[in-house]
C-alpha cells in the first residue's frame, strides 16, 4: 500500500455530478497493491488518523485532526501502485485488480472511519476531478 497524505485548507472531489468536499484535514490518495490486506490496511488507517501534522499556537506539527476538528477524504487511486521506472510508459503490475481493490478500499473506509469519523471518500473507478488547497505545503508518503 502507498499512500499520499496532504494536509489541506480544503479539498473537494468531483465525478460528473457526484461532489464530495472537507474543510481542513487531510486528502489521501491510496493506491492499493498485490499482496496488501486488511492488515495493511488497519495499520495504514491507525498511522493515518494518529499524525500529528497540524500547527500548535507555536507553529509546531503537534496537533492531530481530533484536536482541529479536521476532516479526511481519501481517494483510491491505482496510478500510485505504477513504476515509472523502466521505459516510457507506466507499468501497474503490482496494482491490486480492480475487483479485490475495491472491497479492500471499502474496507480502509470502514477502517479509518473507526479510528476518526470525520471521513469522506471519492469514487472508485471513475474519472475523477480532485481540486485541494494544500496547507503548507505538507505531504507525506507513506508505504508498506
Amino acid at each position: 500500500m502507498k499512500a499520499v497524505i496532504q494536509r489541506v485548507q480544503r479539498a473537494a472531489v468531483k465525478a460528473g455530478e457526484l461532489e464530495v468536499a472537507i474543510g481542513p484535514g487531510m486528502l489521501v490518495f491510496v493506491g492499493l497493491e498485490t499482496g496488501d490486506s486488511e492488515e495493511t490496511c488497519a495499520w495504514a488507517a491507525a498511522k493515518i488518523a494518529s499524525l500529528r501534522i497540524f500547527q500548535d499556537a507555536d507553529g509546531k506539527m503537534n496537533l492531530g485532526l481530533s484536536e482541529i476538528g479536521g476532516e479526511i477524504l481519501a481517494i483510491s487511486q491505482f496510478t500510485l501502485a505504477g513504476s515509472i521506472a523502466k521505459g516510457r510508459r507506466p507499468s501497474f503490475d503490482r496494482a491490486m485488480k480492480p475487483e479485490a481493490a475495491r472491497i479492500l478500499f471499502r474496507r480502509f473506509m470502514e477502517l479509518l472511519e473507526v479510528q476518526h469519523p470525520r471521513v469522506k471518500a471519492g469514487f472508485f473507478q471513475e474519472h475523477m476531478e480532485v481540486e485541494l488547497v494544500n496547507d503548507g505545503p505538507v505531504t507525506f508518503v507513506l508505504e508498506r
